[in-house]
Parts: C-alpha cells; sequence; structure tokens
C-alpha cells in the first residue's frame, strides 16, 4: 500500500489566516472610546440626564415654602356714582361723581412657624439624591450595554475566523480524501464524509458573516458612529480577577452603596417625612407680613371733593389654628403611616434583591474563570487529540471522519474558549453593576487587556472570502478530481400480502335451564 500523503497541520491552517488578516491595516476603538461616543448618543441613557436634571429643578421648588413670598401690585380704578337723597331738606335731589383711584403696593410674608413646609423642603433635598441614584443607576446600565455589544462584536469575529480556519482545513482533509481515493488507497466514504463536512462548514460560514454584521449594527446603533471596530484581547490573555475573593464582602459593599438600596432607603425617608407632614395639620402656623401701598384719590373721594394720597407701611403677624377639618386630617395620618410600612417593605426587598443579585454575578464570575481553564487545557487535549487522529489516519489505523470529527472538537473547543474569555470580563463589570460599585474607571481594567500598538490580537478580525466551493486559504491550489456519484439502485420493494382475517367463530346460544 502506498504511504498516504500529508496532510497540512491545522497550526499551519491557522497561520495562514492570520498571517494573510494581519496584514490588512486595521485601526480600532478601545471600550473607553465607545463608551464615550455612547454617553453623548444613546437615547436611553440621554433621556435619564433629562429626566434627572427635570427631578433636581422639581425638589428644588420644595424650598419656596421656606423663603419669603414678595409681590408687587399696582391699579387703577374709575368709579361713577349716582347719589339721590332720599331724606331730609334735599328729599328727591339727585347728583353725580366722577372719581379716580390709583394705588401701588409691595407685600412680603415670611413664613415664621409651618412644620409641613419644612417637611417638603427636606423632602426635596431627598428627591434631589433620589436623581442622582437614578442616574448613577443608567451610567452602569450604559456600562454594561456598550460593554455586551462590543464583546458580542468580538465573540462573532472570533467565531468567523475560526469557522474560516476550519474550512481551510477541512478542505484539505477533502483534498487528500479525493487524492487517496484516486490513487485506491481509501473509499468513496472518506470523500462523501469529507464533502459533507465541507459543506456544512460552509454553512456556518455564511450564519457567522451574518451573525457577525449583526452584531455590528447593534454597536453601531448603540455608540452613534458607522463602522465601529472593537479592539480584539491581546495575545496571551491576562484576565482580571475579581478582588475581594470574598463574597460576604461583595454583598455587604452592595448594601452600603447600591443605588437601588439607597433610592429605597432615601424613599422610606421621603415616606416618613410625609407623615409629618401629615401630622403637621393639626399644628399652628405663624407668618410674618410686610407691606407698604400708596393709594391716591386725585379728583377726590365719594365723600370728598379733595384730591388726596395715602402711604401706608403695615407690619405684623398672622397667626392660625385648625380646629377641625372634618376628620381630614386623621385619615391623612393613617394613609401616610400604611405609605411609610410599604416603602419599608420595598427597601427589605430591594436589600434582598441586591444581595442575591451580587452573589449570584459572583459565583457566575467564579464558574466562567474556571472555566476558561477548563477550557484552555481542553484545547491542548483537543489540539493532541486531533495531531492524533491525523497521525493514524496517514498510517492507516484511522479513517477520515475521525480526523474530521476531531477538527470539529478542537475549532469547537476554540470558539468555546473565545466566549468564556468574554463572559469572564464582562462578568467582572455585572459584578460590580450587581454590587452597585461599578463606574468608567473599571473599564481600564478591560481596556489592559486589548491589543494595543505592537501587540497581537488573540483571535484576527475576519475578512470577506468568497463563498464558492473553491476554499479561500494561502495554500497552493491542487487540483481536485470529480469524483462520479456512486450508482445507487432504487429501493421499491414489493409490498407484503396482507393476509385474510380468519372467519369469526360462532357463538351458539346456551341452553335455557
Amino acid at each position: 500500500m502506498p504511504p498516504r500523503p500529508r496532510l497540512l497541520p491545522l497550526s499551519a491552517a491557522l497561520a495562514s489566516v492570520i498571517a494573510t488578516l494581519l496584514a490588512l491595516p486595521a485601526q480600532g476603538q478601545t471600550l473607553n472610546e465607545l463608551y464615550d461616543s455612547a454617553r453623548g448618543y444613546d437615547a436611553t441613557y440621554q433621556g435619564a440626564r433629562a429626566q434627572y436634571d427635570a427631578n433636581v429643578a422639581r425638589a428644588a421648588q420644595a424650598k419656596a415654602g421656606i423663603l419669603p413670598a414678595v409681590g408687587l401690585t399696582a391699579g387703577v380704578n374709575r368709579s361713577n356714582l349716582d347719589i339721590d337723597t332720599l331724606t331730609g331738606t334735599s328729599r328727591g335731589a339727585s347728583a353725580s361723581r366722577d372719581f379716580n383711584t390709583q394705588n401701588v403696593g409691595i407685600n412680603a410674608t415670611q413664613p415664621l412657624y409651618r412644620p409641613a413646609n419644612w417637611a417638603t423642603y427636606e423632602q426635596g433635598k431627598r428627591q434631589t439624591e433620589i436623581a442622582l441614584a437614578v442616574l448613577t443607576t443608567a451610567e452602569q446600565d450604559l456600562i454594561v450595554r456598550v460593554s455586551q455589544a462590543y464583546f458580542d462584536v468580538l465573540a462573532s469575529q472570533d467565531s468567523l475566523a475560526l469557522v474560516r480556519a476550519q474550512k481551510v482545513a477541512v478542505a484539505e482533509q477533502l483534498a487528500s480524501a479525493k487524492r487517496n481515493f484516486e490513487v485506491g488507497t481509501s473509499t468513496i466514504t472518506d470523500s462523501r464524509e469529507a464533502q459533507a463536512r465541507y459543506d456544512l462548514v460552509i454553512a456556518q460560514e455564511i450564519a457567522a458573516e451574518n451573525d457577525l454584521q449583526v452584531k455590528k449594527i447593534v454597536l453601531d446603533q448603540l455608540v452613534g458612529r458607522p463602522g465601529s471596530v472593537p479592539v480584539p484581547l491581546a495575545v496571551p490573555v491576562v484576565l482580571p480577577t475579581a478582588q475581594p475573593a470574598d463574597i460576604n464582602a461583595w454583598v455587604t459593599q452592595a448594601d452600603e452603596v447600591h443605588p437601588a438600596i439607597q433610592q429605597a432607603r432615601l424613599g422610606l425617608d421621603v415616606a416618613g417625612l410625609e407623615v409629618q407632614k401629615a401630622q403637621a395639620g393639626h399644628k399652628p402656623t405663624l407668618d410674618a407680613n410686610l407691606g407698604y401701598n400708596v393709594t391716591r384719590n386725585p379728583t377726590g373721594t365719594s365723600t370728598s371733593t379733595v384730591g388726596t394720597r395715602v402711604n401706608a407701611a403695615t407690619v405684623g403677624v398672622t397667626f392660625n389654628l385648625p380646629l377641625f377639618a372634618g376628620f381630614a386630617t386623621e385619615n391623612r395620618i393613617k394613609e401616610t403611616l400604611a405609605l411609610e410600612d410599604q416603602s419599608r417593605s420595598v427597601l427589605d426587598g430591594t436589600r434582598r434583591s441586591v444581595a442575591q443579585a451580587t452573589r449570584a454575578a459572583y459565583l457566575g464570575l467564579v464558574s466562567g474563570a474556571g472555566q476558561v481553564k477548563a477550557l484552555e487545557a481542553a484545547e491542548s487535549s483537543s489540539q493532541s487529540a486531533l495531531d492524533a487522529n491525523k497521525l493514524g489516519y496517514q498510517v492507516g489505523v484511522r479513517i477520515n471522519i475521525d480526523v474530521l470529527n476531531s477538527q470539529s472538537q478542537l475549532f469547537q473547543t476554540k470558539r468555546d474558549l473565545a466566549q468564556a474569555r468574554y463572559n469572564v470580563l464582562l462578568g467582572n463589570l455585572k459584578l460590580r453593576q450587581a454590587n452597585g460599585t461599578l463606574t468608567t474607571a473599571d473599564m481600564n481594567a478591560i481596556n489592559a487587556t486589548l491589543a494595543s500598538n505592537g501587540s497581537t490580537p488573540a483571535v484576527p478580525s475576519p475578512t470577506p472570502a468568497d463563498r464558492s466551493s473553491t476554499p479561500s486559504t494561502t495554500v497552493t491550489p491542487r487540483s481536485i478530481p470529480v469524483v462520479p456519484p456512486v450508482p445507487v439502485q432504487p429501493f421499491n420493494p414489493t409490498p407484503p400480502a396482507m393476509p385474510s382475517a380468519p372467519v369469526p367463530p360462532v357463538i351458539v346460544n346456551p341452553p335455557v335451564r
């Protein structure tokens, strides 16, 4: 038996694809750069910013209740009087009187004792802090959304690059199977299996290209810049670790600084102040009044024909004590106490939810880091298994399908490993989002894992490739003979003869006793 031709190693196929891709000029954007673009473009975040400004302005309105109110008044009136004398010596006489009245004044009121207004003012300060907590949540959500879209594009690029490298390897295996069939050292089955696997890889390449385009559209729409190119991970890949390595420390920190817990805690304070406002319905109010008014009658008044001008300055206090309001105040107090209990329950539920989410995020990150290590070992084992199957195929102890399966297993492991690494990077951000400490500074650790100038990306970005039967590779092309299909006789068996049903037995009526 003539020796089987030596196959092109998988590492050489990958190296050829990587060399071709690295030769192309590419300028990418880091995660920080795309996040800065998203801050000025994303509609959801911009809406959160506008809502924050509105909430701050609304909260500032509560301060008006404790500040003085000053008003300026002015008016001009003309009066026309018809006077009829009903008694006395001039009884029956009538006269007309016209005169003008001009007035201008300025008045100020300063609340001295209004408990409800002071409670409203304190609520306004809490509302400002609530608005800040809501905005912080929106910023953290934007960081995670941009990072998710960023790593989705990188994962799609890796998948497409690996599918194309697998296509090169399967094409070499297909060429080898066909050559062996030509020289009579293998059966047509090897060629059919390799051709089927090659067609499957072509379909996977089409799906991977479409998935990459969709993920790029999502990222471009999020950051507001078309044609964004995320920078891939550098080699060797060094993943950041979560510090401290104590799940309870993360939960404790979340209870102190998480925006959702802060918002719920502030909401409880607002509800308590609302109770104070309701209780103030039984308390008196005291206001200070100050005014200066000028009234001018140039043609006199209804009782005088002499023009006058009156300058009046007033100062005083106003006291008001509510006595009975139809039990409205008592029922309002009951309502606010119930709402305070509701806010307390919301705070307890938020704490439990945040603690659960933090624990889940931490365990997911630890599990993801362990999965990366396991997949790295699996990648090495899969490569060794592929090399062994190739050697066995060359010496005749392995068949073609064994090599194809080993190739598929290796590339699947590589894809899973790349995805697991992205999940770990994203898991670091999600853990900090879960415990409420995520900031833009946390993305610096992610940028440190990206390929910088002069470094090598972990998996190169894919380039367009044709989808014809000719594999896109730098390997020297070989003439692949067309193998005629194996004739298969049509399967038309004679239908079996169905047996006739037996004659039913005759049942004789039993004798009547």
